[in-house]
C-alpha cells in the first residue's frame, strides 16, 4: 500500500460499470467481493479495489471517515 492510497479511495470515482461515478470508498461490499472472485482490473484501479475489498471485508470502513472531512490535512 502506498501512503496516499487511502486518500485516493475517498476521492477517486469508479470509471466504469454499474457503479460508475461512485467513490471507490462507497462501493458496496458485494461488488468488491465479486471483483475478488472474478479478478481485479490491472493497474492502479485494481490495486485500489483490492485495498478497498480488504478494508470492507475486515470491517474497517470507519477508518476512511476522517479523510472525507472538509478541511482535512493531506
Amino acid at each position: 500500500m502506498k501512503a496516499d492510497d487511502l486518500l485516493l479511495l475517498v476521492s477517486r470515482q469508479m470509471p466504469f460499470g454499474k457503479y460508475q461515478g461512485r467513490l471507490l470508498a462507497d462501493l458496496p461490499g458485494a461488488y468488491l467481493a465479486w471483483f475478488a472472485r472474478e479478478g481485479f482490473p490491472p493497474g492502479e484501479l485494481g490495486r485500489l479495489l483490492a485495498l478497498m475489498h480488504e478494508i470492507d471485508h475486515n470491517g474497517l470502513r470507519g477508518l476512511l471517515e476522517p479523510l472525507r472531512r472538509p478541511g482535512r490535512r493531506p
